[in-house]
Parts: structure tokens; C-alpha cells; sequence
């Protein structure tokens, strides 16, 4: 990596904020614009942010973290196309919508699974000193990108939680930069689903 991007750009209450951690978060502020918009542009901008933040979190020892945006750079992929050509199991056009009740099940499931599998992973094989804070963000990631790759709402509610305890981690971590991202993440997470339910009573309504 050149030296450029490891270099400082600035400091935050003492800790140093280089240029890669800065160019990460302002991608990744705009991925989230775009996310709230339904504008799809927004999953490259999420495949170049995850892919920064890989070193960004890998130099602080965060390595479920870092893993994990090795997944969303993947994944977005997948999300990228399912925006432009998904449909329902209906064969309609992929829109806003809300998980079943068995959908919202399997996902409250999937995510009291991801948790401690992630956790106990990162505690047996890494040296991170946070295996279940780490692993909280990871798991519960794994299952808000999946819902926001298939639209639906529950995903900013995921993003929420994750939001919060990633703002508890990195402030442990001294990434004070990204602790103010992630502060306003949660409150995006908010707006976020604020919009995306206006947009589906306003579908509803159309229909």
C-alpha cells in the first residue's frame, strides 16, 4: 500500500486519522445516501469502500471486521445485480417490501446463530481482544446485507444495532473517525428506514 494512504491526515482527540480511513468513510457515507435513494450506484461505491476498510480494520486487530468486508466487497456483487434485474419468488419487480413472519423469523434466527459462530471463531483463531463485540458486528452484518441486497425494510433495523455496538468497538479501538461514521450510520439506519417505508405505502398506494 503506498505510504500516502498510511500517513495522517489528521488527529482526532489524539489518535491519528489517515488518509485511507478518511477516503473509506466518505465513500461509505455516500454508498448509504445512495442506499436510502434506492440508487444502485451505491453498491460499487460499497465494493471500493469495503475493500479499503479491509486494511483499515485488519491494522487494528478488528479481523472479523476486516473479514467482513472482504464479504461485502463479494457480495455486493450479488446486490448490485439484484437492484438492476432481481424479482420476487412471483416473478414481480424487486421493490420495498417486509419480511413474512417467517421471514422475519428465520432472520432473527440467522442472526442469534451468526453471533456467537463468529464470536467463538475469532476468539480460537485470532489475536483480537473484542471476539464478541467483533463478532456481534460480523454475524449481524452477514444478515443486514442479505436483507438490503433483497430490499427489505428490517434491513436498516439490523444496520441499527450494528451501528451502535461498532460505535462502542472502534472507540475502544481509537478509529475516531470511523466512530463518528458509524454514530451517524445509526442515525442514517433510522432515516434510512423512515424512507424506505414512505416509498412502500406510496408503492402500496399506487397499486
Amino acid at each position: 500500500m503506498p505510504e500516502f494512504f498510511s500517513a495522517p491526515a489528521f488527529a482526532l482527540w489524539g489518535s491519528p486519522v489517515s488518509w485511507l480511513e478518511l477516503l473509506a468513510a466518505v465513500l461509505a457515507l455516500a454508498m448509504v445516501g445512495c442506499n436510502m435513494r434506492e440508487i444502485h450506484w451505491g453498491w460499487p461505491l460499497a465494493i471500493i469502500s469495503s475493500l479499503l476498510y479491509v486494511a483499515v480494520f485488519a491494522q487494528a486487530r478488528i479481523y472479523g471486521d476486516a473479514s467482513l468486508q472482504v464479504f461485502f466487497a463479494i457480495v455486493a456483487f450479488w446486490g448490485w445485480s439484484q437492484w438492476l434485474r432481481g424479482h420476487r419468488a412471483d416473478g414481480s419487480a424487486l421493490r420495498v417490501s417486509r419480511l413474512s413472519p417467517r421471514g422475519t423469523a428465520l432472520a432473527l434466527a440467522a442472526c442469534a446463530l451468526a453471533w456467537p459462530a463468529v464470536a467463538l471463531f475469532l476468539r480460537r483463531f485470532t489475536d483480537t481482544d473484542v471476539p464478541w463485540w467483533d463478532g456481534f458486528s460480523t454475524g449481524l452484518s452477514l444478515v443486514g446485507q442479505f436483507l438490503l441486497g433483497r430490499k427489505f425494510i428490517e434491513n436498516w433495523l439490523v444496520w441499527l444495532a450494528v451501528n451502535v455496538v461498532s460505535v462502542g468497538l472502534f472507540i475502544h479501538k481509537g478509529l475516531w473517525l470511523t466512530v463518528g461514521l458509524y454514530a451517524v450510520f445509526a442515525v442514517l439506519s433510522v432515516a434510512g428506514f423512515l424512507a424506505w417505508r414512505t416509498r412502500m405505502h406510496d408503492g402500496a398506494a399506487r397499486a
